[in-house]
């Protein structure tokens, strides 16, 4: 079985992906294989798996795949149309992250700094309508303040910069910015969850600032629509299965997730959900389609 991350492997999917290999493969009696496709803000391994006929190809979602359904008008497939859903995984959150030499120390003064100098703070992300551009473009909006988009191609690229102070400011998945924060390299200044985050409970919420705001993510694995369906239900079955393991669960913790599992039909209605949220957010922040 081969298991396609559209992204390159320095992210969070990748991880994850990565923890459910192992007891897949038991699970199932043979390997599962992880291949990373990057490009094309995820369309292209996900065109790739779209067109996979084989019936052994899987794919890791995320919430740039949902974005994607407003923001890339001309993909070459439909999320729920070329896909089935399989599994959801876990929910994640992420963190308000400045360079150690950033003159706020919370959002309140970010906030302030932004006013007083509009337009010439930048934020970086890992590229166009991704879920760390639109959690910014959406607290841009809330806020009321006006910022410059600085896009990198990598997630790993855009947290260098920030450690480096080329750029100031970022959101990022906590678990993949926390290194660079224990470091001292970078600040946490606050998280976009409904509540704290368990892995930083001093660091406070964007909404404790800016009421309302929150930016969910979260991961998942689909498979082509031509899957047969007593294939994808074992997969649910087996994965939810694995994701109630304490090896699997702590891991997640430490990476600043949810366990989400769910059943086959409630991970489809959270993905169309989904969708119109994000095409709500993207019409918010002004974002144009592609």
């Amino acid at each position: 079985m081969r298991l396609i991350i559209p992204f390159a492997a320095s992210g969070g999917a990748d991880t994850f992906t990565r923890l459910l290999t192992e007891p897949l493969g038991q699970a199932f009696g043979q390997p599962f294989v992880v291949e990373n496709r990057p490009g094309g803000g995820g369309v292209i391994g996900t065109d790739a798996v779209a067109r996979a006929t084989d019936g052994h190809t899987l794919m890791m979602l995320t919430v740039t795949h949902t974005a994607n359904e407003t923001l890339m008008p001309n993909r070459p497939y439909v999320l729920m149309r070329d896909f089935a859903p399989v599994a959801c995984l876990n929910r994640t959150y992420q963190v308000l992250a400045v360079n150690a030499d950033f003159p706020a120390r919370n959002v309140a003064e970010l906030i302030a700094l932004a006013k007083a100098r509009p337009g010439t703070l930048d934020y970086a992300s890992s590229g166009p309508g991704t879920p760390y551009h639109i959690a910014f473009e959406v607290f841009s909006h809330a806020a009321g303040i006006q910022v410059q988009h600085l896009p990198f191609r990598l997630s790993g690229d855009a947290r260098n910069a920030i450690a480096g102070g080329t750029v100031p400011m970022m959101f990022d998945g906590i678990g993949t910015m926390m290194p660079l924060i224990q470091s001292g390299r970078v600040r946490a200044l606050a998280t976009t969850g409904p509540v704290r985050s368990s892995l930083m409970p001093d660091i406070p919420t964007v909404a404790e600032t800016v009421p309302g705001y929150e930016q969910v993510g979260f991961n998942g694995v689909m498979a082509p629509a031509s899957t047969p369906p007593a294939l994808v239900q074992r997969l649910n079955r087996e994965i939810n299965r694995i994701l109630g393991t304490d090896t699997i669960k702590a891991a997640f913790a430490r990476l600043g997730a949810e366990m989400a599992p769910m059943s086959v039909a409630e991970y489809d209605t959270l993905l169309r959900t989904d969708i119109e949220r994000r095409r709500e957010w993207i019409r918010l922040a002004g974002i144009q389609p592609q």
